[in-house]
């Protein structure tokens, strides 16, 4: 699927010799980061370098406040982030708890229109977990109790419109930390829920994405949703840059394919 640069427009067919006439610009919703929380962050990070050759872009001094170590790998122009509690209380904490080890963690969406997003959020009634806006880089983390499946994040990122352009988790020179001589793209995520059907339909009303039986299709990535018996993040999968796929990885409940 070919990400464009900058945003579409619809055209309505007009009668022969008029002119086409443009009702507005489509917004669209990508799959730009996943999280997943380690015990031990430095021998995932090196296992996922081994085994992918992804590297390092950027470690986020400001997660210390929330209890967390963290690095971020690029992906092609999406990101793997390795999170790694410091302190006992802290969100990734519990959910390695409630996972009994190593586990996917959360789902992070990209949007050109943030406020249509939060529009949607507050009539469907899902609580915001947590928000902010960091010189226009504006996050919106929302209940996973009240989204079911994982812990959904849904960004907006000033001149963000290229994939290949900014992305301030990611640091000021990500492009620089790109390799794409195994994988080069994070083509889906599949999450277990108690009520795939359900869940499916609601990420499908949040994103404001099209949705094809328990799959939801942003416009990058398939968010595929199937019956488990705890609601988490198991899988990540990944887009070869050749004809052979590179080897599975498993970090506890979450697995790399």
């Amino acid at each position: 699927m070919v990400l464009t640069s900058k945003p579409r427009s619809t055209l309505l067919r007009a009668p022969a010799g008029s002119a086409a006439l443009e009702v507005g610009p489509l917004t669209w919703m990508r799959l730009r980061q996943v999280a997943i929380v380690v015990d031990d962050i430095d021998s995932t990070v090196g296992a996922l370098h081994d085994a992918l050759s992804l590297e390092v872009a950027f470690r986020d001094p400001s997660v210390g406040s929330f209890g967390l170590r963290n690095a971020v790998m690029p992906v092609g122009s999406q990101f793997v982030e390795v999170l790694s509690p410091t302190r006992a209380g802290t969100a990734a904490g519990r959910q390695m708890d409630r996972a009994g080890g190593d586990a996917g963690y959360m789902v992070i969406m990209h949007t050109d229109d943030h406020a249509a997003a939060r529009q949607r959020v507050r009539d469907l009634g899902v609580r915001v977990a947590f928000e902010a806006d960091h010189d226009g880089f504006q996050i919106m983390q929302l209940h996973p109790a009240d989204t079911a499946g994982s812990f959904l994040e849904i960004d907006f990122q000033p001149g963000g419109d290229n994939p290949d352009g900014p992305w301030a988790p990611a640091g000021p020179d990500w492009q620089s930390k790109v390799d794409r001589s195994k994988v080069d793209a994070i083509s889906a995520v599949t999450i277990t829920s108690t009520d795939p059907a359900a869940t499916s339909r609601l990420w499908a009303e949040i994103l404001g994405a099209p949705r094809d039986g328990l799959s939801v299709e942003v416009e990058n990535a398939t968010v595929h949703f199937e019956q488990g018996d705890r609601e988490g993040l198991v899988e990540i999968s990944l887009r070869p840059s050749g004809d052979r796929r590179p080897e599975t990885l498993s970090f506890g409940s979450v697995r790399f394919s």
